[in-house]
């Protein structure tokens, strides 16, 4: 008893000492907040980098990105997944949340892509052109059909009647990648983007038919997002020229 009246006495004479403009100056920190971002594989890189603009604009907030498959993402958000903004890979998987109705307002386009063949650096099976993917004696991996990457390939192969007998259907462009990084496959059909990200692990093959497969990017700040405004800063600067300039500098077109 005594000691815990001892205690006190000090506590009270502390409080006594302390001057009410120490007290007044002292800054609490601002409460941190956390964007949850969900975003097409394709976009790792450049979303990345955007990651680091945003935290240095906004200090206290915490960037969450979740990469996959778009069909992957849009159907986690659909099931109540918590995610702030969508950025996917197609017009089709977007169409998935925004038929739900679970998008603020209507996504908008901020960038396009279109494939390229990825091979082994050098490019030792001499894969030349889109046909030659048919080829019996070439593992080719592909996109599955149901994610954005797919989707263009198996739209390539209606337009030129080319049958790819691919080794294997990734979820993803980034699956896809690693299987030819590490020669576990002798071609993929990636992005062309996901080939200037390799930093020389694969070597890329241009085909004019991708053209007819062009890949739209579009956004879309989800419906009750629990950092709706911070969620309109982050399109804002997706779109705008800082955003421009990193996807740009991975080979993204422009709408």
């Amino acid at each position: 008893m005594k000691r815990l009246l001892i205690a006190g006495v000090a506590l009270v004479a502390l409080a006594a000492c302390s001057s009410p403009s120490q007290s007044a100056s002292t800054e609490q920190p601002a409460e941190s907040r956390t964007l949850t971002v969900f975003a097409a594989a394709s976009l790792t890189e450049s979303f990345n980098a955007l990651e680091q603009t945003f935290e240095q604009q906004n200090p206290g907030v915490d960037v969450v990105l979740s990469y996959g498959g778009s069909s992957d993402l849009a159907q986690q958000i659909v099931n109540g997944a918590p995610a702030d903004v969508f950025a996917a890979a197609s017009d089709s998987t977007m169409k998935t949340v925004t038929d739900a109705q679970l998008t603020a307002a209507a996504p908008t386009i901020f960038a396009t892509n279109v494939l390229q063949i990825a091979t082994a650096p050098g490019n030792p099976k001499g894969v030349a052109a889109f046909a030659d993917l048919a080829k019996p004696d070439l593992k080719t991996v592909v996109c599955a059909p149901q994610v954005p990457c797919g989707a263009a390939t198996a739209k390539i192969e209606q337009s030129t009647g080319v049958d790819i007998p691919a080794v294997s259907e990734e979820p993803d462009v980034k699956s896809v990648l690693a299987k030819v990084s590490t020669g576990n496959a002798d071609a993929g059909l990636v992005y062309v983007t996901d080939v200037n990200a390799s930093k020389g692990q694969v070597q890329g093959v241009s085909f004019p038919e991708s053209s007819a497969a062009k890949t739209n990017y579009p956004i879309a700040v989800v419906k009750n997002a629990p950092q709706a405004e911070l969620a309109q800063k982050w399109v804002a600067l997706v779109e705008g020229q800082d955003g421009a300039n990193i996807l740009g500098a991975q080979g993204f077109g422009r709408p």
